[in-house]
């Protein structure tokens, strides 16, 4: 017998986790509970549990140390989705896992759509388009979500190093050449609990969507917003990707259309500078 409106989540300290963590149902698995590192221990977690649905909200998120280690960044992120959805379409039960714009070249100006040719850059992007395959070949219902630059008042994020930067700093150098827009972990919360809810009610809604918040803005521009609204003196000047290498390449165009999640599941994009009020709400709380 399964557990009442009980909705399993991989992950218990990450930034979408912890948003997840604040809804009533839902139990978060931390590493010492499943690690991500033996897909087969999750796939037993979630027999054990008999939830109604699963999300995925962990993952290997080290972008430029994966590539020294992709294997164990595809094992995380691949294999174990893959696992959790075998296991799912066993129980006949929803899955929703989290993946990313990386997938994509970053090439043009044109938001992606959901059916658009991958091409990750990196070994990231390839560890997740692996999970992505993996959680369509199981054959159950699920919910494949990308989203871009996830932010919130948890963990290591981009507003909270630039909170941290602009305090020291009377002035910066930010990337101005990769544009997409920050996805609030609250908004992406709401989303995958809305999804895996409507997926119980319409398994047909399974598929690839996207998230991200709105409107577009370069890592430059969303500097200038977070020192604006934190009241905080930090000049910001633009540089191209080119002036500040790192080992993964990252993807310049990492614009995601999301008419498809509104259109099937009835969720609206966020304004990102609502969500960077909150998340500064938040911080000034916490401290």
């Amino acid at each position: 017998m399964r557990t009442a409106d009980l909705i399993l989540v991989f992950g218990k300290t990450g930034q979408l986790a912890r948003e997840l963590a604040a809804h009533e149902g839902v139990i978060c698995l931390g590493r010492d509970q499943a690690d991500l590192s033996d897909p087969a221990a999750c796939a037993a977690a979630i027999r054990a549990h008999k939830p109604q649905a699963v999300i995925n909200a962990a993952a290997y998120t080290a972008v430029d140390k994966a590539e020294e280690e992709e294997a164990l960044a595809t094992q995380i992120n691949g294999a174990a989705p893959g696992a959790m959805a075998e296991a799912c379409a066993a129980l006949a039960i929803p899955f929703v896992t989290v993946s990313t714009d990386y997938v994509f070249d970053g090439s043009g100006r044109a938001p992606w759509q959901p059916a658009d040719a991958v091409a990750p850059v990196n070994a990231y992007g390839r560890s997740k388009l692996a999970g992505e395959e993996a959680t369509r070949t199981a054959g159950g219902t699920h919910a494949i979500l990308r989203c871009s630059w996830v932010v919130s008042a948890h963990g290591n994020n981009f507003v909270k190093t630039m909170l941290r930067l602009g305090a020291a700093r009377e002035a910066l150098t930010i990337i101005a050449d990769q544009i997409g827009a920050p996805t609030p972990a609250r908004d992406l919360a709401r989303a995958c609990l809305k999804m895996a809810q409507q997926l119980q009610q319409d398994p047909g809604k399974s598929g690839t969507y996207h998230l991200q918040g709105t409107p577009e803005v370069s890592w430059a521009g969303f500097a200038r917003e977070i020192f604006a609204q934190a009241e905080v003196a930090c000049a910001v000047t633009d540089i191209p990707t080119t002036d500040y290498p790192t080992p993964a390449a990252r993807p310049l165009n990492s614009r995601l259309d999301c008419t498809a999640l509104e259109t099937v599941f009835g969720i609206s994009q966020p304004d990102w500078r609502q969500g960077l009020k909150d998340i500064l709400k938040d911080l000034g709380e916490e401290a």
